[in-house]
C-alpha cells in the first residue's frame, strides 16, 4: 500500500513520501514519542511476500545496526505493524526501518550539475572511505556504492542503503579474475541474484545504460563473491565521476558497458580535468584495477592515502601529465596535438629556467621565450579572450570544443595539453581571481565564475558585454554590463553599481576594459568618445579620474610598467602606480599582436603578476573567402579573391554582393567596401577613403548602397552612393553616434540602422532614418536591452531583429512602422536574421553556429511561425554580417574562415619580459 500523510506505523506519523526504489518506499515521518523527524523505509507490499526480499530487508537492518559512524545513516528502530488492507501475498503486516532524516541532495543529483571542485571531491571521498572502512571492520560489504547512495548534507556526506550488504567474516582473500580476450564482448554471467544491485527499469539493450551497472566491479559481473575490494572499485568509479564529471565506464548497450568495465581502462582523470593532482589520479587508477589483488586492499589504507593528499598540499595547479597509451585505450591523432611539439620546447625552457619562473629570483636578468602553435580552432582568437593566471602557471582561452560549442579551455603551462572547462558553453572574456583559483567569464547574458578545478558555474550579475573584467583581493569584480560606465559587483554576486561616470560633455558613450592596479582601489579603463579612445585611471573611492593617454587599447599594469597597444604593437612605459603617472618613454615589447577593430583596438595579450607575458600574433596568411553553400551545407562555389573579408550584403536581385575588405597593409587595418559581380566572380572597389567603411545596405532596386564610415570625433556617419560607383556620395546622417546601416525598406523610403551604444539607454537600439521630408531619425526599438541587426521583410510590413531581453539573444519579428507586439522566431537562442525574398522563411544563426530556417507567413494581420529546422554549420569568419542568402533561398554566401595550418596565429610566451626594459 502507498502510505498517506497522517497514516500511523506504531508511534510514527507519516508526513509525506520522499521517494521509492526497487527495495523500498521512503517516507518522511514524525516520531510522536520523541518529537523528532525521521525517515521510514517500508518494504513494498509487492515484495513483502517474497522470502528473499524479506530476508534482504532484515539484512539491511542488521547491517546498519552494527554501524555507528558519523558518515553512515543511523538506524533508530525496526518495526512491523498489522496491514490495515487485506493484501496478497503478505497481508498480515507492514515491515519498516526507522532511520535518521537527512536534509540535502544525493551525490547523483549534485553530479547532474557537473564535476565537483577538487577540494570538495576529496572531502567527500575521505568521508566515504572512512564509512567503508568502518563497514569493513564490522565485516560488512556494501555492494551498492553509487552516487545515489551518498547523501550530501551540511554536516557532511552520509552513506545510505545497505539493502544489498553482505555480512559475515569474509575479508579480502585471493581471487584472480579470468582475462577477457581483446574484442570479446560475449561475457557470460552466472551471478548470484542477490549480488546484482538494483537497476532502473529504463535499462534496455538498445538505450543508454541507467542505474548502477557503471559502478559494479568485474567480479560482481561474473557472479563471484564480493568483499571490501569490490566496494573499493565502486568507490573509485564514484570518485572518478566526482572529479571529471564523466562516468568511468559507459556504453550504449548492456554488453558494451560490461565489456568496458571488464576490459577497458578509463582515461586518466588528468586528461579530462587538467588540474587533478597526480597522486589522486594514481589513487583512482589503483581503485579501478581489474584484478582485486591489484587494488587497495582495505578502505582504511585508501582513506589514509586520500587524507595525505588533502593535507600534503598537492596542488590543483600541478596536475599529472595524462598518459594516452594505457592498455585498452585507442590512441591516435588528437586535435590538440599541435600544442605538444611546442610544449616540448616550452617544458625544456621551464626546466632550464625553472628557478627563474616557478620560483625564480626577482633579480634574474634572463628573458625566456617560447612559441606555442595552437590548433586551427584558435585561428581567430578574439581580443581579450585569452588570459594568463596571476601566478603565471595557467592559461585560459576561448575556443570551440569537439562539438563546435565555444567554451573555456585551460592549459597548465608546465603540462602538454589544454582541456575544456565543463559548464562554460558560450563563454567570452575570461579573467582570473587574484589567487588563480577561479575564472570569471560572460555567457548567456550573465557574468559568471567557476572553480578552475571543476564544478558548476555561479552567476554573479547580468551583462551583455564580452570584454572581460578584473578582480581584486577584496573580491570586488569590475566589468562592463552593457554600453555605458564600468560597474562593480561582489565576487559572491549581488547588486552591481557604477564605479565610473560617462562624460557627456565630450560625447563619451562607453567605458570598457577595466584592469586593477596593485592597490586594488584604483583601476585602468578605456573610454570611447566620438570614435576616439583614451586610457584613464579610476577609483573605487570616488568618481574622480586621471587621463593617462589617447588610444592604448586594453592597458594593463605589471612589473612597474604600463602595457598598452599602439596599432598592432604592444608597448611598455614606466608607470608610477603610487603617483598614478607615466614616466620615461614607451618601448616596443612585441609586434604583430592580434588587435580588434573599432575604436577600442584591444590587443590579444595578458600578463601575470610573476613576470610572464602571453600574446597572440596575427598571421599574414589568414583569409576568409566568400563561399557558396546549398541548403545541406555542401560547398558549391567560391566567389572572388581569398581576401580578409569582413561583412557581406547580397543585392536584392542576387547578381552582386557588397563586401567590406580589410587592408592588412594599412597602418590602422582599415577596411573598404567592394562590389562583387556574382556571375563573373570579379570585384570592384566601391569606397577608398582612408577611414574604414564597415557595413552596407542595398536599396530595394539595387541602384544605391548605404554604408557607414568611421570618423574621428564624429562617430560612424551614414552615406549613400550609386552602386555602379558613379557620382559622389551623399551624407545621410552625421551625428555623434556609432551607426550601422541594417536594411532598406521595400518602398525605398526608410533605412533601418543600429546605434552601437545609445547614450540614452546604454545599449544597442534600432532607429529609422526617413529618406523624405526633414529626414529626422527616430527610435524604432529602444530599451535597456540590446536590439540590433534589424531586417525589413521583403514587403516592408515587418522587421526581424535579435534582442537579449530574455538573458540571451533571440530572434523576433515586429510590425513596421508599429506599434505592435513581437513574435518569437528562434527556439533556443539566435542572431543575424535574414529573409528569403518571397517572405516565406527567416534564416538565423543559433548559438552553436548552426544556420536555422523558420517557416513564416506574414501575409495576414497576424504573423505566423511554422517549423524551424537546422540546415548546416556556418563556421563563420566574418565580423557582423558574415552570411547572406540568394533570392530563392537555396544558396548561402558565407564568409568562411579558411582552415589551413598557415592561418593559425601562434601564441608567444615571454618569461621575465621586463628584464630587457630595465637594461
Amino acid at each position: 500500500m502507498a502510505l498517506q500523510p497522517g497514516n500511523r506505523l506504531g508511534p510514527y506519523e507519516i508526513l509525506n513520501a520522499i521517494g521509492a526504489g526497487g527495495m523500498g518506499e521512503v517516507y518522511k515521518a514524525r516520531d510522536t514519542r520523541l518529537g523528532r523527524t525521521v525517515a521510514i523505509k517500508v518494504l513494498p507490499a509487492a515484495l513483502a511476500g517474497d522470502p528473499v526480499f524479506r530476508e534482504r530487508f532484515t539484512r539491511e537492518a542488521k547491517a546498519i545496526s552494527q554501524l555507528n559512524h558519523p558518515h553512515i545513516c543511523t538506524l533508530y528502530d525496526i518495526g512491523e505493524v498489522p496491514n490495515p488492507e487485506s493484501q496478497v501475498p503478505h497481508p498480515e503486516s507492514i515491515r519498516f526501518l526507522v532511520m535518521e532524516y537527512l536534509e540535502g541532495e544525493t551525490l547523483a543529483e549534485r553530479l547532474k550539475k557537473g564535476a565537483l571542485p577538487i577540494e570538495q571531491a576529496l572531502r567527500i571521498a575521505i568521508e566515504m572511505a572512512d564509512a567503508l572502512s568502518a563497514a569493513d571492520r564490522a565485516g560488512i560489504t556494501h555492494r551498492d556504492v553509487k552516487p545515489g547512495n551518498v547523501m550530501l548534507t551540511k554536516a557532511g556526506s552520509k552513506l545510505l542503503d545497505f539493502g544489498l550488504a553482505k555480512t559475515g567474516p569474509a575479508k579480502a582473500g585471493h581471487y584472480v579474475r579470468p582475462r577477457v580476450p581483446a574484442g570479446d564482448r560475449s561475457v557470460r554471467l552466472q551471478p548470484d541474484p542477490s549480488a546484482i544491485p538494483t537497476m532502473s527499469a529504463s535499462l534496455t539493450a538498445q538505450g543508454t545504460i541507467l542505474g548502477t551497472f557503471q559502478y559494479m566491479a568485474p567480479e560482481q559481473l561474473e557472479g563471484h563473491d564480493a568483499d571490501a575490494r569490490t566496494d573499493i572499485f565502486a568507490f573509485g568509479a564514484v570518485l572518478y565521476e566526482m572529479v571529471t564529471g564523466k562516468r568511468a565506464f559507459e556504453g550504449k548497450s548492456q554488453a558494451s558497458l560490461i565489456h568496458a568495465i571488464m576490459g577497458v581502462d578509463p582515461p586518466p582523470m588528468a586528461s579530462l580535468q587538467p588540474l587533478t593532482p597526480a597522486a589522486l589520479d594514481r589513487v583512482v587508477q589503483k581503485c579501478l584495477a581489474k584484478e582485486p589483488d591489484e587494488r587497495w586492499q582495505s578502505a582504511k589504507d585508501l582513506h589514509d592515502e586520500l587524507k595525505w593528499i588533502a593535507e600534503s598540499g598537492s596542488q590543483p595547479n600541478a596536475p599529472a601529465v595524462a598518459s594516452q597509451g594505457r592498455a585498452g585505450l585507442k590512441t591516435g591523432p588528437h586535435k590538440w596535438a599541435p600544442w605538444v611539439a611546442a610544449a616540448v620546447f616550452f617544458v625544456t625552457t621551464l626546466t632550464l629556467g625553472g628557478r627563474m619562473y616557478l620560483g625564480r629570483s626577482p633579480v634574474d636578468p634572463n628573458v625566456y621565450r617560447s612559441t606555442i602553435l595552437p590548433p586551427a580552432e584558435l585561428s581567430g582568437i578574439p581580443p581579450l579572450r585569452l588570459a594568463i593566471s596571476p601566478d603565471g602557471r595557467s592559461l585560459v582561452f576561448v575556443a570551440p570544443d569537439a562539438n563546435g560549442h565555444v567554451v573555456l579551455w585551460v592549459r597548465v603551462l608546465d603540462g602538454l595539453t589544454a582541456q575544456p572547462l565543463a559548464g562554460t558553453e558560450g563563454a567570452g572574456g575570461p579573467f582570473w581571481s587574484p589567487d588563480s583559483r577561479f575564472i570569471a567569464f560572460t555567457a548567456g547574458g550573465k557574468l559568471k565564475r567557476i572553480d578552475v578545478s571543476g564544478g558548476s558555474a555561479r552567476t554573479l550579475a547580468d551583462t551583455a558585454g564580452v570584454d572581460g573584467g578584473t578582480w581584486n583581493r577584496d573580491d570586488v569584480i569590475l566589468f562592463k554590463p552593457t554600453g555605458g560606465p564600468i560597474y562593480g559587483v561582489s565576487a559572491a554576486g549581488g547588486t552591481s553599481s557604477a564605479v565610473t561616470a560617462l562624460d557627456d560633455r565630450v560625447g563619451e558613450d562607453s567605458h570598457r576594459l577595466p584592469s586593477f592596479l596593485p592597490d586594488g582601489r584604483h583601476f585602468l579603463y578605456t573610454a570611447s568618445a566620438r570614435n576616439e579612445s583614451a586610457v584613464y585611471v579610476g577609483s573605487l573611492d570616488s568618481m574622480d579620474r586621471t587621463r593617462l593617454m589617447s588610444g592604448g587599447g586594453n592597458a594593463k599594469y605589471a612589473q612597474g610598467f604600463l602595457l598598452f597597444m599602439r596599432e598592432a604593437t604592444l608597448m611598455a612605459q614606466p608607470f608610477d602606480a603610487d603617483g598614478l603617472t607615466l614616466t620615461g618613454e614607451p618601448t616596443p615589447v612585441a609586434e604583430g599582436v592580434v588587435t580588434g577593430t573599432g575604436v577600442f583596438r584591444a590587443g590579444a595579450f595578458s600578463v601575470s603578476d610573476t613576470g610572464a607575458l602571453v600574446y597572440a600574433t596575427a598571421s599574414p596568411s589568414t583569409t576568409s573567402p566568400l563561399v557558396w553553400f546549398d541548403r545541406v551545407g555542401a560547398q558549391i562555389g567560391v566567389l572572388g579573391d581569398q581576401g580578409a573579408n569582413g561583412d557581406l550584403e547580397v543585392s536584392p536581385d542576387g547578381t552582386r554582393a557588397a563586401v567590406s575588405v580589410i587592408d592588412p597593409a594599412a597602418a590602422n587595418r582599415s577596411s573598404d567596401i567592394w562590389i562583387v559581380d556574382v556571375a563573373r566572380r570579379l570585384r570592384t572597389r566601391f569606397t577608398s577613403d582612408p577611414a574604414s567603411e564597415i557595413t552596407s545596405a542595398w536599396s530595394p532596386d539595387g541602384s544605391r548602397v548605404a554604408f557607414n564610415r568611421a570618423r574621428p570625433r564624429t562617430g560612424f556617419d551614414l552615406y549613400r552612393k550609386a552602386s555602379n560607383g558613379a557620382g559622389n556620395e551623399d551624407v545621410l546622417l552625421d551625428d555623434a553616434s556609432v551607426k550601422y546601416p541594417e536594411s532598406w525598406s521595400s518602398d525605398g523610403r526608410f533605412i533601418l540602422y543600429a546605434i552601437g551604444v545609445n547614450p540614452a539607454t546604454r545599449s544597442s537600439d534600432l532607429w529609422v532614418l526617413p529618406l523624405f521630408g526633414d529626414r529626422k531619425p527616430y527610435p524604432f526599438l529602444q530599451s535597456r536591452f540590446n536590439e540590433d541587426v534589424g531586417k525589413f521583410s521583403p514587403d516592408g510590413r515587418w522587421v526581424a531583429f535579435p534582442s537579449d531581453e530574455s538573458g540571451r539573444y533571440e530572434v523576433y519579428v515586429t510590425p513596421f512602422p508599429g506599434p505592435g507586439g513581437k513574435v518569437l522566431i528562434s527556439t533556443a537562442g539566435g542572431h543575424w536574421p535574414r529573409w528569403r525574398r518571397n517572405g516565406t522563411e527567416i534564416f538565423y544563426v543559433a548559438p552553436d553556429n548552426k544556420l536555422m530556417a523558420a517557416t513564416v507567413n506574414g501575409q495576414g494581420a497576424n504573423f505566423e511561425v511554422g517549423p524551424v529546422k537546422s540546415l548546416f554549420d556556418l563556421r563563420p569568419g566574418g565580423a557582423r554580417y558574415f552570411y547572406d542568402v540568394s533570392p530563392d533561398g537555396q544558396r548561402f554566401l558565407v564568409i568562411r574562415r579558411q582552415e589551413q595550418p598557415t592561418s593559425v596565429p601562434p601564441i608567444s610566451l615571454v618569461v621575465n619580459w621586463a628584464a630587457t626594459l630595465r637594461k
